[in-house]
């Protein structure tokens, strides 16, 4: 599976892995697919992030402490 196909199934982490093994030097197109591949990854995990912390204010606001420590413990994990 190339490059572009990764991104075109949107499988961005296996897209930067490919091109990190495939690139000495990130030129032209490479240097293109490889920084969309990283874009894309950094974006979902800050939404991830976003999500995760809106939902833990939620439930800190709720007073639903086993909920925030649950919350918590999921995104400890996730670093």
């Amino acid at each position: 599976m190339g490059p572009g196909r990764f991104e075109h199934a949107k499988r961005y982490e296996e897209m930067v892995e490919f091109m990190e093994k495939v690139t000495t030097s990130v030129e032209g197109e490479e240097r293109n697919l490889l920084f969309v591949a990283y874009k894309n990854v950094f974006e979902a995990r800050r939404a991830s992030w976003r999500i995760i912390s809106s939902i833990e204010q939620k439930e800190e606001s709720c007073g639903n402490k086993d909920h925030v420590t649950a919350i918590r413990a999921t995104r400890v994990l996730r670093r």
